[in-house]
């Protein structure tokens, strides 16, 4: 009898803060990713910072991209993949043929164009719907996901890409920006 009143105790407790819990977890998932995309931002720009602007043509391989292109493939991802939860007006210039644009390969350029992705990001995120967020898209006609799940990849996706410059900076003889997990 003790066990089932608290078995009792326990499920009547967790239906009491479900919905106070459930009402205030999305915004909070919400908070802390918009605070991950500002951390991201910070810790890119450190990358850029660190890339000397005359290496910013730099491949390791003739066959990847260059330091400019990895960066300016990771701003039209940043709002390309984003802009699939809370459609908007891309930044000026950034497009699908950004990274191989040669006007848009110098530092002053890169980091404009990486910048103005992150804060489209960042905001994509600030205003998008969190009851829309279970909605399911779909990309290039092919891959479906749910909003929430979008906002996850695009957040991987950066991270992936500004980690594969780690070596870039590297095979110029550079200590790397030091890990920001927090």
């Amino acid at each position: 009898m003790k066990k089932l009143i608290k078995q009792l105790s326990i499920a009547v407790l967790a239906l009491m803060l479900a919905p106070k819990a459930g009402a205030q977890s999305l915004e909070t998932v919400r908070e802390q990713m918009v605070k991950d995309w500002e951390r991201a931002k910070e810790y890119t720009t450190e990358y850029l910072n660190t890339m000397p602007a005359d290496k910013y043509s730099f491949r390791p391989n003739d066959s990847i991209r260059s330091f400019a292109e990895q960066m300016l493939h990771i701003a039209t991802a940043n709002v390309f993949l984003t802009s699939q939860v809370t459609p908007g007006k891309f930044p000026d210039g950034i497009n699908f043929e950004l990274e191989k644009r040669a006007t848009a390969q110098n530092k002053d350029s890169v980091v404009s164009y990486v910048m103005a992705s992150y804060d489209y990001a960042i905001n994509a995120v600030k205003n998008s719907d969190i009851k829309k967020w279970w909605e399911e898209v779909t990309l290039f006609n092919r891959f479906k996901s749910t909003k929430f799940a979008l906002l996850n990849k695009a957040f991987e996706h950066q991270t992936h890409h500004r980690g594969q410059t780690t070596i870039y900076i590297r095979l110029q003889e550079i200590k790397p920006p030091q890990e920001k997990l927090f």
